[in-house]
């Protein structure tokens, strides 16, 4: 049988359409019970248990469980408990969850399909008994509502006529709304809230924990610590009439009341300052600001101010300090920045957070807060009777909600990670902290990949340009298996015009495609992926590992499948012609960077070391091109660990060694992307996918302008080619670092670089500011980057050796993917950086050292410090009593002694590991001597050896064989080139 509803609706132009829809209704869908006789169930289609037991001291009889769509929503993490089953899963509330939370729904279907949960989804919305109309004027919740009320009711009917008398199980109905819950009651339907039920559930410890705690945040009116938000109407109308304005909040890493919101139409962010200018906002959120008029603008704080360790309980404390500090400055003050409030959150952006339960004040109390391990994160009010098993544990919690009348957000525990300290928990952190995609590849993702022995058909190589017999080779730095690019260089017969010689280059690049076709479940995962993410010690790829260090990377003395960009250059480094073709090749050599320069300053005169010396000679001369025409030559502080090849904790660090052969591979590849994003735009002018870098706006050179003026460098930012040459010039030879200082600063000025597609951007915006070229893309890494990937499939149609990908010509699929591969790089980047912090942790943890300083930033009560042998940054709080801080020229005064940014210091480290849940690298200045705060030789001495007595009982086995051992028999960390 079916239904039909008919109604009217009218077009743009005026017509009247009559439109029927029909839904199809059936008797013979199958209840999922074991213990129904009538339904012609064969066995292997029982979810549900004919008896099932029963968990819960509230219901002594075996019982089926149906949830509501809150349920599901809010209470995900106690559904992925095995403590549940024999549940009955509505049509009507998968559906309502698809529509609300597609990531909550994927968990779902997860649970339903894992066979020994028994979760059985049962198709109301098309079962005659069970299906309700939606009454006129019924808000589609209540009549969502009344679905779930209805199957509830049917299913207690139906057992209970077709079990024997006495045997059938009953149903239960969960549900937090309290009217459900009152009309259930009335229909005779057993309910229970999902709180008395789980509180009741014997057996397993811990379950009550994950219980979310779900207020409604703005009905909490009494004690109200924050403003309350306005409603999603409200905030319609503001945002429309130009009263309020939308963006992304990102909390101050420096300070925990303060924070800033990008919005349209104003070159710098919007300040937020205090509690009830953030009101409740976490980082990430998409919210609603309201902007003070401009006479209450004010600068950023000039302090670095932490939560405290001790929890405050349900009160804001004094923001005078912050306050203080952040006055409003007087007009033309090129430090003012536009202010404004939180009014309203548009769409919280949370998830599950990663830290540390902190102790509570009350023996055996229950409520406790967590501490996040993102210090943007505020800390959390969780429940749990498992505190002294968690105290020593790395954990997971969710957010729940955030009432007006509690300081902190409200959530939950999930799970623990391993001991505070573990190196596979802390990893686990860094990756889930930056939601890096880590788990296994899945059964249907191996499924897509060729067999281990698998080698290259002839009919495959028949359709490629064989290169085989080309002398080509890889360079990259030690240890590196993923080797996705390879090159090849050669002097070609006859002469240009102006008489000079030709060379015939080629960059060769692995062909990921070929492996990876569009739509297939790799693929899926690779787009999902975006990168390969590289930490200290391990490499977590964007494809298997079958294909990402075996099939695909380019070893030496191995024919693999290539995609090649091949030029005919003359002796000046100017490109005669291009072309790009599919190929088959053999690398003579995979080489490192230190081999290969070796190999080109040797007297050697081979076939690899004539093709090193060519792209040597060429490489000089396109990078002296780039500079001249303005590209910055930046930096950032990059170490390399050597790590222990069995514990694989870091023995020793040292700063990465550039070569020129580091530059050569750099330039190939930098001209291979030009070309190839040259080429894609021509052919593909809407829908390319290209990678822009957008010139800083003047605000982010304010501070670095006035840190170089300080040091007597005046430097022009107007163009980024007058840019590269002050910073050229600005060098202070008794100082070697000095410019290399300034570089790490001028990066920190810059826009990151983004992924676009070609349609959605003007050709003016295409510009890529730090290689000052008009025109760029991804096209030499598709091992570790799907951007390359989508990349090599423009250009394999372009080429027309492949058309298959006509989804890529789709520009608004193409504009999501491009969102998702800025999102995952930029993840992957900060993952990076975590665990080279973490590894340094890890290797202060037996060790004191004095080292060498550079002043990063100056705060009213610290300096951010710059250890330049480590990459590490870390703030050197000064007293009040001893420094005075000068607002002016930035700067912290002790009597004749100014501190500065970019000044050069003396600070001794050491790892604080008093406190179990918060141990930090402690930063003490050493010189210039400051008597009564300086680390002064003697004291050192003692301390050193303090901390070395107290260290002794720490030894590890792999720290005892390093000492046993001669140094020098640890393996290196596994890396990529830059």
């Amino acid at each position: 049988m079916w239904t039909t509803k008919t109604f009217l609706t009218k077009t743009k132009r005026g017509n009247i359409l009559k439109i029927v829809r029909e839904h199809y209704l059936r008797d013979d869908l199958l209840c999922g019970s074991a213990a129904c006789n009538t339904c012609p169930h064969k066995d292997d289609e029982f979810v549900l248990d004919e008896k099932p037991e029963s968990i819960c001291a509230l219901f002594d009889y075996p019982h089926y469980l149906v949830l509501d769509s809150n349920v599901v929503l809010h209470q995900m993490d106690v559904l992925e408990e095995d403590a549940l089953t024999n549940v009955i899963i509505l049509q009507t509330v998968l559906e309502e969850v698809k529509h609300q939370n597609s990531a909550i729904f994927q968990r779902l279907l997860e649970i339903i399909n894992n066979k020994k949960r028994k979760f059985f989804s049962f198709v109301n919305e098309h079962h005659k008994d069970t299906y309700v109309e939606r009454n006129p004027g019924e808000k589609q919740n209540d009549r969502n509502d009344r679905a779930i009320r209805k199957a509830s009711a049917w299913y207690e009917s139906h057992l209970s006529i077709n079990t024997p008398v006495g045997k059938f199980p009953r149903v239960v109905l969960l549900t937090d709304d309290e009217n459900n819950r009152k009309l259930a009651q009335e229909q005779g339907i057993v309910c229970c809230t999902v709180k008395d039920y789980i509180e009741n559930v014997t057996g397993f410890v811990g379950l009550t924990d994950k219980l979310s705690k779900n207020v409604m945040p703005e009905s909490c009116s009494k004690d109200a610590l924050y403003p309350a938000h306005l409603t999603p109407t409200q905030v319609h109308a503001g945002i429309r009439s130009g009263k309020l304005h939308q963006g992304a909040f990102h909390a101050s890493r420096f300070n925990f009341l303060e924070g800033t919101v990008t919005v349209q139409g104003y070159e710098k962010p919007i300040l937020l300052q205090g509690h009830i200018g953030i009101n409740r906002a976490v980082d990430g959120d998409i919210v609603a600001i309201e902007i003070f008029p401009e006479e209450e603008w004010r600068r950023p704080s000039d302090i670095v101010l932490e939560d405290k360790a001790d929890d405050p309980g349900d009160h804001l404390e004094e923001e005078a300090v912050l306050l203080k500090t952040a006055k409003p400055a007087a007009k033309g003050d090129e430090e003012i920045t536009p202010t404004g409030k939180v009014v309203g959150i548009i769409r919280r952006k949370w998830r599950q957070y990663c830290g540390i339960l902190e102790p509570s004040k009350f023996v055996g109390g229950t409520r406790h807060l967590f501490s996040p391990a993102e210090k943007c994160i505020p800390r959390v009010r969780i429940e749990t009777r498992q505190s002294e098993a968690l105290a020593s544990q790395r954990i997971l919690v969710a957010l729940d909600s955030w009432p007006r009348n509690s300081r902190y957000p409200l959530g939950h525990f999930v799970r623990a990670l391993g001991p505070i300290g573990d190196k596979d928990a802390e990893n686990e952190v860094i990756l889930l902290e930056h939601d890096v995609p880590h788990a296994r590849f899945s059964e249907a993702v191996l499924a897509c990949l060729p067999p281990d022995d698998w080698t290259i058909p002839e009919e495959e190589i028949k359709k490629r340009v064989d290169l085989r017999s080309e002398c080509i080779c890889s360079v990259d730095p030690p240890g590196c298996t993923d080797i996705d690019d390879a090159l090849h260089a050669k002097e070609i017969p006859g002469a240009t015009a102006d008489g000079l010689k030709k060379y015939q280059v080629g960059v060769h690049i692995a062909d990921v495609t070929h492996f990876v076709r569009p739509n297939t479940a790799i693929d899926k995962e690779a787009a999902n992926r975006s990168t390969t993410v590289y930490l200290v010690d391990r490499r977590i790829d964007m494809v298997p590992d079958l294909l990402s260090s075996n099939l695909c990377s380019l070893r030496g003395g191995e024919e693999r499948l290539a995609f090649s960009c091949v030029w005919e250059i003359d002796d000046n480094a100017n490109v005669l012609t291009t072309k790009f073709h599919k190929s088959v090749i053999k690398s003579a050599a995979a080489m490192t960077y230190e081999e290969a320069q070796i190999a080109i300053d040797s007297t050697r005169s081979d076939a690899i070391v004539s093709s090193l010396r060519i792209l040597n000679s060429l490489a000089k001369k396109l990078k002296k091109r780039r500079i001249e025409n303005g590209a910055l030559l930046l930096a950032s502080p990059e170490i390399r660990f050597e790590v222990d090849s069995e514990t694989h904790d870091p023995i020793e660090v040292q700063a990465k060694k550039m070569m020129d052969t580091n530059s050569m591979v750099e330039e190939f590849m930098l001209l291979a992307n030009i070309s190839v994003a040259e080429k894609l735009a021509a052919e593909f002018p809407q829908c390319a996918l290209l990678r822009r870098h957008p010139a800083p706006p003047p605000a982010n050179f304010t501070t670095f302008l006035k840190a170089a003026k300080q040091q007597g460098f005046e430097i022009d930012v107007s163009t980024n080619k007058s840019f590269a040459t002050s910073l050229d010039k600005a060098v202070i030879p008794e100082r070697p670092f000095f410019n290399t200082m300034l570089r790490i600063m001028a990066t920190r000025c810059m826009q990151q670089a983004v992924y676009f597609s070609s349609g959605t951007v003007t050709k003016e915006e295409f510009y890529h500011y730090g290689l000052a070229c008009p025109i760029y893309t991804h096209f030499t890494s598709p091992i570790r980057r799907y951007a390359d990937v989508m990349v090599h499939r423009l250009l394999a149609a372009c080429v027309g050796v492949d058309v298959t990908h006509a989804s890529l010509l789709d520009t608004r699929q193409a504009h999501a993917v491009c969102d998702n591969l800025n999102y995952r790089h930029r993840q992957a980047q900060y993952a990076g950086r975590a665990s080279v912090a973490l590894n340094t942790h890890i290797l202060f943890n037996t060790r004191v050292e004095v080292q060498n300083a550079v002043v990063l930033v100056v705060k009213r009560n610290a300096l951010q410090v710059l250890i330049p042998k480590y990459g590490l940054e870390g703030p050197l709080y000064l007293p009040e009593d001893k420094f005075a801080y000068n607002e002016e020229e930035h700067a912290q005064v002790c009597g004749d002694i100014k501190l500065r940014t970019f000044d050069e210091l003396v600070i001794r480290l050491t790892l604080d590991s008093t406190n179990l849940q918060r141990r930090k690298l402690v930063f003490q200045l050493v010189k210039p001597h400051i008597p009564g705060f300086s680390v002064v030789p003697e004291e050192l001495d003692k301390m050193d050896v303090d901390v070395a007595i107290a260290k002794k009982t720490e030894v590890t086995p792999s720290e005892k064989k390093r000492k046993e051992e001669p140094v020098g028999k640890s393996s290196k960390k596994k890396s990529r080139k830059k």
